[in-house]
């Protein structure tokens, strides 16, 4: 009977510890490494819930780029950090979803070294092509594709980027074939479509200015529901690819062994902030989806993506760089 008295104020004074530690939290700036380039998607999300993250913890919230292989860069950077909930990382799903696919080899393990923190967004991927194009809608590109195989190229944020993987699901779905250029990152990937070096894009919504003003075409939405900002844009589903489904879920995560506690602070905040108005406009207006989840539930979709986008990385023979 003592023993069980004894667990039980251990359990009692272990929950204690941590909730105030997570009422401590934090002691200094914390750190939102984006592993991705300046202006991509992941940049932009996490300068939107950034403000709101910074006001709510009463600390500094300093985002810092560090791309390069395929987002691996910065997520190891924040796997080795202290768990202490003062580095953390923003990223696509691909990181976690994808990469362990690609890559042999990498230096840590995406699902044992970080944890799921908060989402922020889903992110639709537009299909665009410069405005002066002679492609003028999706059965354009695709008759165009078949008549020039191998002669079109098309640009990603980066080998195996989510991006890139929906041009590959749709090279599969209709039997065409073109050239992969790989950036480090969504923005200079736009800036070499608009300047005519390449194709036609899978864009994570930065393009979206640039149809308004007319300098870009939208053929159509990798999701399966048509994204809010353009209503008249049809899905790939609806223009005859049954099921095409390239969305990405954007989020934060944590090194392993970060305090539950301060996971829990973190995603009661960062949900929070998605529920603000002002901020939900900020998501939508570049593209993207406001989607709050708990941990687990990210945890899941994360696993979820794993299993559907090996799929055509192992039909397409993708690798890492």
């Amino acid at each position: 009977m003592k023993s069980m008295f004894r667990i039980a104020a251990l359990v009692i004074g272990l929950g204690a510890s941590l909730l105030a530690q997570a009422q401590n939290w934090p002691t200094r700036p914390v750190m939102v490494v984006v592993n991705f380039a300046p202006g991509g998607a992941a940049d932009q999300l996490a300068r939107i819930v950034g403000t709101p993250l910074q006001e709510a913890l009463g600390q500094p919230v300093v985002v810092e780029n560090k791309a390069g292989a395929g987002g691996n860069l910065g997520g190891e950077f924040v796997a080795k950090a202290a768990p202490d909930g003062h580095t953390l990382l923003m990223s696509s799903g691909g990181m976690v979803s994808i990469n362990p696919h690609l890559y042999q080899k990498m230096s840590f393990d995406p699902a044992k070294d970080l944890v799921p923190v908060a989402s922020v967004a889903r992110v639709p991927f537009y299909l665009v092509v410069r405005a002066d194009s002679p492609i003028k809608d999706f059965k354009a590109l695709v008759a165009d594709l078949k008549a020039n195989p191998g002669k079109r190229s098309f640009g990603s944020p980066g080998n195996g980027s989510s991006p890139h993987l929906a041009a590959e699901m749709l090279t599969s779905r209709t039997g065409t074939s073109a050239i992969h250029v790989p950036y480090r990152g969504a923005a200079p990937a736009l800036t070499d479509l608009m300047g005519g070096q390449i194709d036609f894009l899978f864009d994570p919504g930065i393009s979206l200015q640039h149809v308004k003003a007319g300098r870009l075409k939208m053929l159509a939405v990798a999701s399966p529901q048509r994204a809010p900002l353009v209503p008249d844009v049809p899905t790939l589903d609806e223009l005859g690819l049954k099921g095409f489904d390239a969305d990405a879920v954007f989020g934060f995560y944590a090194p392993a062994g970060t305090p539950a506690a301060i996971v829990k602070r973190l995603n009661s905040e960062i949900n929070r902030a998605l529920g603000q108005p002002a901020i939900k406009e900020r998501i939508v207006a570049i593209g993207n989806v406001p989607q709050a989840l708990t941990p687990d539930a990210f945890g899941q979709k994360g696993a979820e993506d794993f299993r559907r986008f090996g799929t055509i990385i192992r039909e397409r023979g993708i690798k890492g760089d």
